[in-house]
């Protein structure tokens, strides 16, 4: 199904991910998508991901655990009343020259496939990530997968398609602008929450 759909990332989204990556340098760290299909009958159809919530700095404990399917009953139930769902995951891998795609980010993925059939999976490139941080790069420091017919996790745009775009194109500046203030600080995900209740694994005040 990803083959029909285009990806709109937010934002917010994006830069909360990326955020979230950069607070732990030396691990890999995960998280939620969310928003929602625009118009199912558009050719190709457009998921907009409005949002992200960071949930984990330590993933490989993920799959295993109730703590995912928590964290995912709290994230729909909030989110609902603006309209917006889960609609996929994302992944940044502890080692900078890791460009792979992991095991527990598809087994996630394929879990969100079950309910949101145009599920996304962005798995975050730390090489890119560093270049953004410089002001050395306005590419997006995200990498598309969207499951196939086969049930597998594949790349977008090896074909020269380009289902995934920024919503704003200033936003690698303002990426940089935040890191530049040291807002990675103050990223909260599900792990700081359970860790600390007093934590809000929302961040409502990380980006005003």
């Amino acid at each position: 199904m990803g083959v029909e759909c285009r990806y709109e990332l937010a934002q917010a989204a994006y830069i909360k991910l990326a955020l979230h990556a950069l607070k732990h340098p030396a691990a890999a760290v995960n998280g939620l998508l969310v928003g929602r299909l625009v118009d199912p009958a558009a050719s190709p159809a457009v998921v907009s991901v409005a949002d992200a919530v960071p949930l984990s700095h330590q993933p490989h404990h993920l799959p295993l655990l109730p703590t995912l399917e928590l964290a995912l009953t709290l994230v729909e139930d909030h989110f609902a009343a603006q309209g917006l769902a889960v609609v996929g995951y994302y992944h940044a891998n502890a080692r900078r020259d890791d460009a792979d795609l992991p095991a527990v980010a598809k087994r996630v993925g394929d879990h969100i496939f079950r309910y949101f059939p145009r599920a996304a999976v962005l798995l975050l490139d730390n090489e890119k990530l560093e270049k953004v941080v410089k002001g050395n790069s306005h590419d997006a420091v995200v990498q598309l997968y969207t499951r196939d017919s086969s049930k597998s996790w594949r790349q977008a745009g090896s074909d020269g398609s380009s289902q995934l775009s920024l919503k704003e194109p200033s936003t690698n500046v303002v990426l940089a602008d935040h890191v530049t203030t040291k807002k990675w600080q103050q990223v909260v995900d599900f792990d700081d929450h359970l860790d600390d209740i007093s934590k809000d694994w929302l961040n409502p005040s990380l980006l005003g």
